[in-house]
């Protein structure tokens, strides 16, 4: 987790770094701090090796490109606007993400396969901006996808079977912000989910993409046999403290205790409690657009849609212990020409190494890279 009295040690070519830091009730102006240029060791360059990306022991390379997809992913590859989901149990390991025109592709635990599965038309055809697991009673697990062209929420079984849909809200659902209920009693007003998460409960969804950006929740009964609309909705769209430029992807702390929200246009991860009461928010380098934060293997991982040097591609910050201890840039370091922009990136591992699955955006891309052990 992080601390909100820390300053990262980020890991940058550049010597000095705006960073803000903001805290409940009041706000910091941005000032200059120091940053450290992190290197893998004592005197070593800071330009990594050749076809290598990252530094210390978070060092990878290249692992597969776009052709590991099946041939209907590929086709569609360059359309790709959303994330992935990791089935973190023991003795799995299995990462889904949708495209639209080809639906959901489960990649298999140890990454050596992946496939298409059935997808609803409904799901195939639309944009799944996101994408989450959660495990429900017994053996039963689901997945959950925004779909934001379309105002749904969709889950489904790991196998692709749809088994709910969320509609958008209307002038008759009631919150209990009076800004959120005013905003759908204009029908103009678009339901348009950017990412979705499971904590207890509750979904758990973010509308960066609308005026709106508030947090909306809804409650979830069994195994998905129901899914309506719950009154607690927090965030907005604004610079106070606890409010978003947009709110783009959302997910719970490894400990359940918060819900985290990237903030991409402020380079922030705003925290909240799952009441919707605002914790506090910490920066990573100024320039860098956060997509999106997950967690796994005590370390964090931030996919960034641009970064603080427009010019090298977007970055993918590992975080550990409150500190960013590795910077990946697969377009300067390791040739992926398409990963100008980094929509979503996740983290899984495979025997005892890491790896880092990404997505590039317009064009779209895919890659896996694996973790060097020296």
């Amino acid at each position: 987790m992080f601390r909100k009295s820390s300053v990262f040690p980020v890991i940058v070519a550049a010597a000095l770094m705006p960073l803000a830091f903001a805290h409940p009730g009041h706000k910091h102006e941005r000032k200059e701090k120091s940053i450290s240029v992190a290197q893998a060791d004592a005197g070593a360059p800071a330009q990594p090796a050749p076809g290598i990306t990252g530094q210390g022991e978070l060092k990878f390379k290249l692992l597969y490109k776009s052709d590991h997809l099946p041939a209907e992913a590929v086709a569609v590859l360059k359309n790709a606007h959303g994330g992935f989901a990791v089935d973190r149990r023991d003795g799995q390991g299995e990462v889904y993400f949708a495209l639209p025109g080809a639906g959901i592709i489960e990649i298999s635990g140890d990454l050596k396969k992946a496939k298409m599965l059935k997808t609803d038309p409904a799901m195939k055809d639309t944009n799944l901006h996101n994408a989450a697991i959660w495990y429900g009673g017994g053996a039963s697990t689901y997945l959950v996808f925004p779909g934001n062209a379309v105002g749904k929420v969709f889950t489904t079984t790991l196998d692709g079977t749809l088994v709910n849909t969320l509609d958008a809200p209307t002038a008759e659902t009631e919150f209990g912000t009076e800004a959120v209920n005013k905003y759908f009693d204009d029908a103009k007003n678009k339901f348009v989910p950017t990412d979705v998460t499971k904590l207890g409960d509750l979904y758990y969804i973010a509308t960066g993409y609308s005026d709106l950006d508030y947090v909306l929740t809804a409650t979830v009964k069994g195994n998905a046999e129901s899914v309506a609309w719950n009154k607690l909705a927090f965030g907005g769209k604004g610079s106070e403290p606890g409010q978003f430029g947009t709110g783009h992807g959302i997910t719970p702390s490894p400990d359940g205790k918060q819900i985290t929200v990237a903030d991409r246009p402020n380079a922030q991860i705003d925290r909240f409690t799952p009441e919707g009461a605002y914790v506090d928010t910490v920066s990573i380098p100024a320039g860098s657009l956060a997509c999106d934060i997950d967690y796994t293997e005590g370390l964090a991982v931030i996919g960034c849609l641009d970064g603080p040097d427009k010019t090298k591609g977007a970055p993918i910050y590992l975080l550990k212990d409150d500190k960013i201890v590795s910077t990946l840039m697969p377009k300067e370091d390791l040739g992926l020409a398409d990963f100008v922009h980094i929509h979503n990136a996740t983290l899984t591992k495979v025997g005892d190494k890491l790896y880092v699955i990404a997505q590039a955006w317009n064009p779209g891309d895919f890659a896996i890279l694996e973790q060097v052990k020296e």
